[in-house]
């Protein structure tokens, strides 16, 4: 569904499980922070709403986008994570940067959630504008941070449904 139809931060708060006991990895890009840093504090407070103790999200910059799939992976291989969020933002500009950046990332990302054993959440936005970017990260579209979080909650509930 495309999020001009959807609200980023609208959910059934009671649809989703209770996250005191899972402990979160998030690797968040440092390019683009005026967005990346909203939306890293969306997922916190959307973690920290739904029991997530403080101590158990870790939280790690990479330079940029491009860099969190490695950020994620060494992450999950050097901690207990039960899940990890990537954040990033990508903006459109004059060349074809954009394209490759959001790629590369996507396929990693991808790849990581096929082999890793736990959920890699893709918090990547990717924009045509700024402005677009601003409404995703708190504006007028929600915060695509809490997204991330509830999704990160729901697909650790979901793998450890399977480990009973």
């Amino acid at each position: 569904m495309a999020t001009a139809y959807h609200n980023l931060s609208e959910y059934d708060f009671n649809s989703v499980p209770d996250a005191s006991e899972m402990k979160f990895g998030i690797v968040v890009s440092e390019w683009n922070y005026n967005i990346t840093g909203a939306l890293l504090q969306g997922a916190i407070d959307t973690l920290q709403k739904h029991g997530a103790k403080p101590e158990n999200i870790l939280v790690k910059h990479v330079p940029g986008s491009f860099e969190l799939t490695y950020g994620a992976s060494r992450l999950i291989d050097s901690t207990e994570v039960d899940a990890v969020i990537a954040i990033g933002c990508v903006v459109r500009g004059d060349t074809p940067h954009f394209d490759y950046v959001c790629q590369g990332t996507t396929q990693g990302i991808a790849h990581l959630n096929a082999t890793c054993g736990i959920p890699v959440i893709f918090g990547l936005i990717t924009t045509n504008t700024m402005e677009q970017a601003e409404d995703r990260a708190g504006g007028k579209l929600g915060n695509k941070g809490d997204e991330c979080a509830i999704t990160a909650i729901k697909m650790i509930d979901f793998s450890w449904s399977l480990e009973k």
